[in-house]
């Protein structure tokens, strides 16, 4: 499913206007990225671990010949490594660190839907009381009675997932690999 963005800026719209962000379910939480971030959803196919990467980095995947690098979101922000289920998607998304673009992989649990939030509904993320660490959150989006962890994705993915990206073995180099697929 490839994403197509309403044109409104990632930093934010202007006062009142809303944003769209594609939510997902992860460790039981519900999360949201901005939608000019992602370039499209992919249910979990084969995932092939790489030795010697971060344990966040899930392992590669082959999106139409390219070498994409997957990180388990969940460690990446401590809630430990994601079992992938029917419902587990990769969000392929866009990042940028030190103005260069970098085209990754995310595991979530499950895709929900992509709602619009207007800045007055993103509360500061807060200094205690989540399991996420706050720096990688632009807010809390108030959703009814419920609140989304708006996540900064740039930050989310940190410069070791973003290195670890950039030197990836070519195929033939690396070593063996593990395979992990889709759960009945």
């Amino acid at each position: 499913m490839t994403m197509e963005p309403s044109g409104q800026s990632a930093a934010g719209p202007g006062a009142g206007q809303p944003t769209q962000y594609l939510t997902f379910q992860m460790a039981g939480e519900t999360f949201a990225v901005s939608i000019l971030q992602v370039k499209e959803i992919l249910p979990v196919d084969t995932i092939t671990r790489v030795p010697s990467t971060p344990r966040s980095i899930r392992g590669v995947m082959n999106l139409r010949g390219s070498v994409v690098p997957v990180v388990d979101l969940a460690v990446k922000i401590g809630f430990g490594e994601s079992v992938v289920s029917r419902r587990s998607c990769v969000v392929i998304v866009e990042v940028t660190v030190h103005d260069q673009k970098i085209v990754m992989g995310i595991l979530v649990d499950a895709v929900s839907q992509v709602i619009e939030l207007r800045a007055e509904e993103i509360e500061p993320p807060p200094s205690f009381g989540t399991k996420v660490t706050v720096d990688c959150l632009i807010g809390m989006g108030r959703a009814g009675k419920r609140f989304i962890l708006v996540l900064d994705i740039d930050r989310a993915i940190g410069l070791e997932e973003i290195a670890a990206a950039q030197t990836r073995p070519q195929p033939g180099q690396g070593g063996p690999a593990q395979e992990t697929g889709d759960a009945a």
